[in-house]
């Protein structure tokens, strides 16, 4: 078969595009019985796609990571410019890694759209604040799930949710999973590297790290509160709070700025750290040298970055509004976003128990492990090619 794949979300630096980098490269790997072309609208990247693949460059006038803000939308024009290119006769199957970037077709290709959380159905007002966004949101993600053939998500979690939220029959739901890329591993000898010691990051000091973006769900005013009750009290004087994600120019909604003046309003400033966005061959390093790690999100499809921590074996501390608690087992303390208390009471063990700590990161190592993306490839490419799909 020759499958088009809707490639425009490549060029993300984090969450979808993370995903799409990962899990296409290992499909086209492993499956070498079918013939896929990349479509894309950005040449920026183009290097690492797949040498597998085929390529078909789309002139449009602002990329997909682009126009796709929560601020913005796509004009007609590119619209209809991808449409016809995945929209080719050649084409046998046309999939979407991700709704967030689905164009309707015109073709008689099995459609197989991913959707990965309920997230902006749930809290659609801080997915998008304004209500013109919104109603594209909405447009699209319908249009996606009545031209879809297949609709597929990142956990079981995550697949309740849709089921419940969009109201889908669970037969039409299928999981494909994530996993921590090979780059997050356990380091010999971790030492800062001169990035992040500009940023104040040491060996020195214990670090509570969040990695992610900073929108309204993804609840980090509540980790500030419960850094700042475990930071005053007496033996954790050099603690440190360690943001990482992008804060200046977000494509995503972001409430970073009103986070940064509560940092302040707190007398914080000086013990929180935003890094802006790592690589990853910084990212493992910090990972490696935090004491703790914690995603406090009111929901999240799968937890990706909580995954990556956990094999970097550090201890994590994560929401039970995710897959995670499923996932990570008894290598992850889990707690109500809602409550701010049980997370500082999490805090406070993980950072004062040592062989608590020490219990919790082996063992969330031992669960990322059992991860791969090669499985996660292998599950979609099962989809893909199943007799049965209609």
């Amino acid at each position: 078969m020759h499958i088009g794949v809707d490639a425009t979300c490549w060029q993300n630096r984090r969450g979808y595009g993370r995903h799409a980098r990962s899990l296409l490269s290992a499909l086209v790997r492993l499956d070498t019985s079918n013939h896929y072309t990349f479509c894309l609208d950005s040449t920026l990247d183009i290097e690492s796609l797949p040498c597998q693949a085929g390529v078909k460059l789309v002139r449009t006038g602002m990329p997909t990571v682009q126009a796709a803000a929560f601020n913005g939308h796509r004009s007609f024009h590119d619209l209809w410019r991808l449409s016809r290119a995945l929209s080719a006769s050649e084409f046998d199957v046309v999939l979407f890694p991700t709704v967030y970037s689905f164009v309707p077709l015109r073709s008689h290709a099995r459609k197989i759209v991913m959707i990965h959380d309920a997230i902006a159905e749930t809290f659609p007002k801080w997915n998008q604040p304004s209500r013109l966004g919104r109603l594209f949101w909405r447009a699209k993600n319908v249009m996606g799930r009545w031209q879809a053939d297949e609709i597929v998500t990142v956990s079981e979690y995550s697949r309740r949710t849709l089921v419940e939220r969009l109201n889908l029959p669970a037969s039409r739901v299928a999981v494909v999973g994530e996993a921590a890329d090979p780059v997050f591993r356990v380091l010999d000898n971790p030492q800062p590297t001169p990035c992040l010691k500009e940023l104040g990051l040491d060996r020195d000091s214990r670090q509570i790290v969040y990695v992610g973006g900073f929108a309204p769900h993804k609840n980090v005013k509540t980790l500030v509160e419960a850094f700042a009750a475990v930071a005053a009290r007496p033996g954790l004087a050099d603690l440190k709070l360690v943001l990482v994600g992008e804060h200046l120019n977000e494509v995503f909604y972001s409430e970073s700025a009103a986070l940064k003046r509560h940092i302040q309003e707190r007398g914080l400033e000086n013990r929180v750290i935003f890094t802006g966005f790592l690589p990853d061959a910084e990212l493992v390093v910090l990972l490696n040298l935090a004491t703790v790690f914690v995603l406090p999100s009111l929901m999240e499809g799968f937890g990706l970055p909580a995954v990556e921590a956990a094999a970097c074996g550090c201890p994590v501390i994560v929401t039970n509004a995710s897959p995670l608690p499923a996932l990570l087992g008894d290598g992850a303390i889990h707690f109500n976003p809602y409550r701010l208390r049980e997370l500082t009471e999490a805090l406070d063990r993980v950072l004062t128990d040592e062989p608590l700590r020490q219990s919790l990161g082996a063992r969330a190592h031992t669960a990322a492990a059992a991860l791969t993306w090669d499985a996660a490839a292998r599950q979609l490419q099962e989809i893909i090619t199943r007799k049965d799909a209609v």
